[in-house]
């Protein structure tokens, strides 16, 4: 274990969330409340936790109303990577790079929920960090416990934590979060832009330095309203306050 963590990180906000709507045609899906506050506000702060200076925010579908949301923030500093025309997921970070810098960076979806549990999740990403097996880490959930996700999962680890996608019926243990840690070698052969990080995640699974980490904790899947009714309605049974979170 050490006492290195990661310094910078991207946070997806740029899409236009269209399974939310009709929320999203007024607000980006960052800005969306849960529990009285916007998840991208939330995830700013989990992040300034794990020591982050510095964090991209990509932006496009009303971007000028989540520009003015995050103007001010001091911790952690906010860099805008505003994009004409979306990019993608691996586009957008790969429009980033110069702002990220050369070590490993943590990347979120701009509209993430989870709690945590015995540790901080990032925390435990930069713990598990091994800087000769690995290109890409990613935060995972056990599928059949993933709050609100009804999918079929997206990896299948093998007992060294390396990770293969899921391919055609299979069922999946593991559903990806949307956290992960990414070292900049890994876009050393991305396409241009757009494409998706998946495209990434075939290259460093071909290359056996595609890993995965299990959540130990609670990650709830927000896609639709109804996902969003549903997790507040769990995290008012939990007694969640989202002043006093877990032990923090």
């Amino acid at each position: 274990m050490s006492d290195w963590r990661p310094r910078t990180a991207m946070v997806l906000a740029a899409g236009f969330g269209k399974r939310m709507r009709p929320i999203t045609e007024k607000i980006p899906k960052p800005m969306v409340e849960l529990m009285g506050q916007p998840l991208i506000d939330r995830i700013l702060d989990r992040l300034a936790d794990a020591g982050v200076e510095k964090a991209i925010v990509n932006t496009h579908h009303l971007a000028e109303q989540l520009e003015r949301h995050l103007r001010g923030r001091k911790i952690p500093k906010i860099v805008l990577s505003h994009e004409d025309d979306l990019l993608d997921t691996g586009g957008g970070v790969a429009n980033a790079l110069a702002e990220l810098g050369d070590e490993p960076f943590y990347v979120l979806n701009g509209d993430l929920f989870w709690l945590e549990g015995h540790s901080p999740a990032l925390e435990r990403l930069a713990d598990a960090w091994d800087d000769t097996a690995m290109d890409a880490l990613l935060l995972v959930h056990e599928t059949v416990f993933a709050m609100g996700y009804e999918g079929s999962g997206d990896f299948i680890l093998d007992p060294m934590g390396r990770a293969r996608r899921r391919q055609g019926f299979e069922v999946a243990p593991f559903a990806f979060t949307g956290i992960q840690m990414l070292h900049p070698r890994l876009f050393r052969y991305a396409p241009d832009p757009p494409f998706s990080l998946n495209v990434l995640y075939d290259q460093a699974e071909a290359a056996e330095r595609l890993f995965a980490l299990p959540h130990d904790g609670m990650w709830f899947h927000i896609g639709t309203p109804h996902d969003l009714e549903f997790a507040a309605g769990e995290l008012q049974e939990l007694g969640f306050r989202a002043e006093h979170e877990e032990a923090r």
